[in-house]
């Protein structure tokens, strides 16, 4: 399942989908070309599987275009989209017949996106911390989101996105350090 959503998907403006977002084909074009590829990267970091980011960016698009949603700005729109995307994800992995992927078989999904050795050490080494870890620091870090919009992607109080931060740099520097990639530091 890649690619854009079909025109099919876009929900019709009748009098049932009255209080369903209300975006021409256009608008959900533009906004698909906007936030599609940065939503794709996440998801893929985040689940270590391109297949399964794909998936799972159709399906986010999909339940936001069907959702009875207030009046949005762009960036709440995106904000909305990452949620529901970042909630899939953990759905994903919270069933039962899903099979775990070992940390040294997740792969980058564009190989040339790697400039070097080090940058595939690095996915390595991100791909050992926790889901909800590499969501935040792909949402801070990436992204370049608030706190109080990763606070409201990922359903973290705000006051605790700041030191949960601190302690994912942390332990992705001692990650970094026993690998030997600390720069030579050691």
């Amino acid at each position: 399942m890649t690619g854009i959503l079909s025109v099919a998907a876009v929900p019709s403006k009748t009098a049932a989908d009255a209080g369903r977002l209300a975006m021409t084909e256009q608008e959900f074009r533009h906004f698909y070309a906007e936030t599609a590829r940065p939503l794709k990267s996440y998801l893929t970091r985040i689940t270590g599987q391109a297949d399964l980011a794909d998936d799972l960016l159709q399906e986010a698009y999909y339940r936001m275009l069907r959702a009875e949603l207030p009046a949005l700005d762009a960036q709440q729109m995106k904000n909305y989209l990452y949620k529901v995307a970042t909630n899939l994800t953990r759905d994903h992995f919270r069933r039962p017949s899903r099979q775990e992927t070992p940390a040294e078989e997740m792969q980058i999904a564009d190989p040339r996106a790697v400039g070097s050795s080090a940058s595939l050490d690095i996915q390595r080494v991100l791909s050992t911390i926790k889901p909800q870890e590499r969501e935040m620091v792909w949402l801070a870090y990436v992204e370049g989101a608030s706190h109080r919009e990763i606070s409201a992607i990922t359903g973290v109080k705000e006051s605790s996105v700041r030191p949960l931060l601190y302690r994912i740099r942390q332990k992705l520097a001692a990650l970094l350090c026993d690998s030997g990639l600390d720069g030579g530091s050691k």
